[in-house]
């Protein structure tokens, strides 16, 4: 069954909020060492919403990246009743922290790209 209008404009706000919010928190009110690499860069809420996908870039290795979402994770319950409280929900959904490597991919895109321009020429 195709999702109403309505609720999709609703989840998508809803995302934008959570995103603001837990970029908020994550960025400038935790004090964990290993999350100050950390940028919030995007939150996938599906159409049911029990779990939301927060996309995390890291800037540094992959150690670093991997000791980032220890940290996050360790952090999960605070920021969950963070969000509760600020937004106002009733239930707030799993959160699912990942490493966005969307950077990484486009500049190895552009790197191919290039390569086949040269040879071209």
């Amino acid at each position: 069954m195709p999702e109403q209008r309505g609720s999709k404009h609703v989840r998508e706000r809803r995302t934008e909020a959570l995103r603001e919010e837990i970029s908020t928190i994550v960025e400038g009110e935790l004090s964990d060492p290993r999350l100050a690499v950390c940028t919030v860069t995007e939150v996938a809420l599906p159409p049911g919403g029990k779990a939301a996908r927060i996309f995390v870039q890291v800037q540094g290795n992959d150690e670093e990246a991997e000791e980032a979402l220890k940290g996050l994770d360790a952090a999960k319950g605070y920021i969950r009743r963070e969000l509760i409280e600020r937004l106002g929900l009733r239930h707030c959904p799993e959160l699912i922290f990942q490493i966005d490597r969307s950077q990484q991919y486009s500049e190895r895109i552009d790197e191919l790209l290039g390569r086949v321009r040269r040879r071209k020429k």
